[in-house]
């Protein structure tokens, strides 16, 4: 039932006592009070009537308005959700691709540290150079041409100026350095090939793998050199 007919209602009822009091008022001898009461009766279903019958719709209306303002509010804050799940697969996949070049960029590194390490002992043996009775300097440069990495030959040229003036026979009168490096003891070379003594590709293949193994490469090598005149 409705707000008005409720009160409707409640009016047509009044009206109805009130008019029954009245009937009974006229025959108990007091028609006065009945003619008050049946006009007050009468003022308050005036009074009722005077309500607007569009104030029912006016109340659906802001129900109506409530219910679109939760509705909205709801769709605001599953779009708001919406955007920050994405946002937060998107970050997700933005952390695996910076992993995965991360990653990448660790592999290329780690593949061209291989490469350069290969490069480095990946030179011509001293059993592959035809043997000779003597050699001159220039013989000898050119041996170590061959073995040493172009980058790397420079530095290991300035060290054999210094320690032996390119002499693969250099003995050193106050200790047991020998050859092109001066090894010391020259015996050590002996770990690449038993004729250290009188082949230059040997005494080179062992400098250059001293140099690498204690210095990472020849011109690490000629750099402690130059800061300490020796290696």
């Amino acid at each position: 039932m409705s707000r008005i007919s409720v009160r409707g209602f409640a009016v047509a009822s009044a009206t109805a006592v009130t008019t029954v009091g009245a009937v009974v008022g006229v025959a108990s001898g007091t028609p006065q009070a009945a003619d008050n009461d049946f006009e007050a009766s009468a003022a308050d279903a005036t009074l009722l009537a005077d309500i607007p019958v569009g104030e029912q719709a006016q109340v659906q209306v802001a129900s109506l308005s409530q219910q679109a303002d939760a509705q909205a509010a709801a769709a605001d804050a599953a779009a708001k959700k919406s955007v920050e799940e994405a946002a937060r697969i998107q970050a997700a996949k933005d952390a695996e691709a910076k992993k995965k070049a991360a990653d990448e960029k660790a592999e290329r590194e780690a593949e061209a540290k291989a490469a350069e390490r290969a490069s480095r002992s990946d030179v011509r043996a001293p059993s592959s150079f035809p043997q000779q009775s003597s050699y001159s300097v220039s013989e000898v440069q050119a041996i170590a041409r061959q073995m040493i990495p172009g980058d790397q030959f420079q530095c290991f040229s300035n060290i054999v100026d210094h320690e032996s003036s390119w002499n693969y026979r250099a003995d050193n009168p106050t200790s047991d350095a020998y050859g092109l490096v001066q090894a010391n003891p020259g015996s050590k070379m002996a770990s690449v090939a038993s004729d250290w003594q009188t082949n230059p590709a040997t005494q080179i293949k062992w400098g250059l793998n001293y140099m690498n193994d204690r210095y990472g490469s020849p011109c690490g090598a000629w750099s402690f050199w130059q800061a300490n005149n020796w290696y």
